[in-house]
């Protein structure tokens, strides 16, 4: 499988992040699975990638042109597609996946994950979709996504869209899961009953 992991790019953050993302890189790899992510050195996206890499594992690095600076992403060991924007990039992140999982990161990994979820919701995949919830780094988005539910916002149908999990292991045993059948992504037509 092809699995997309979004992450932090941020360095700034305690070492139990990167050793969950890491050790998720390796059992990844051991799986026989390639990871998809941003292409980042740094932060988690470069953690899980080394312990991807540490496995043997095999690796797509998808960043635009403007990340090409030196030290920013990790080329050498890795296959690696340039796109001209952050939509292109993400586009083609999401294309190439067979599953996400996102780990702790800012608010481009909030994005990434929303997006895919979004799309999930309207019926464009039906790929499974993980929140590897170190240290309870999620709970704060998990409350909020509750209460827009709760408030009508979106229907609680899309709380079973995301699996949300503690551990690496759990996760990649998410993400490798067929779909639920109570977790079908709605259609359009869906939104005009």
């Amino acid at each position: 499988m092809n699995i997309c992991v979004f992450g932090a790019s941020s360095e700034a953050i305690a070492p139990a992040y990167f050793e969950a993302a890491e050790v998720l890189g390796g059992l990844l790899a051991k799986g026989g699975h390639r990871l998809v992510y941003g292409g980042g050195k740094e932060g988690l996206m470069g953690a899980v990638a080394r312990g991807a890499l540490r496995e043997g594992g095999k690796l797509l690095g998808i960043a635009p042109r403007f990340f090409d600076e030196p030290g920013v992403l990790l080329k050498e060991d890795c296959d690696f597609l340039f796109t001209e924007t952050m939509a292109e990039r993400k586009k083609l992140m999401e294309d190439t996946a067979d599953a996400f999982i996102a780990l702790p990161g800012g608010i481009g990994t909030f994005e990434e994950f929303i997006e895919a979820l979004t799309l999930k919701q309207l019926g464009q995949h039906s790929k499974p979709m993980v929140l590897l919830n170190t240290l309870g780094y999620f709970d704060p988005l998990l409350s909020l996504l509750e209460l827009t539910a709760d408030k009508g916002f979106m229907g609680r149908d899309i709380l079973s869209l995301y699996t949300v999990c503690a551990d690496p292991a759990e996760a990649l045993a998410a993400a490798c899961a067929l779909p639920d059948a109570e977790a079908r992504p709605r259609t359009l037509a869906d939104y005009h009953k």
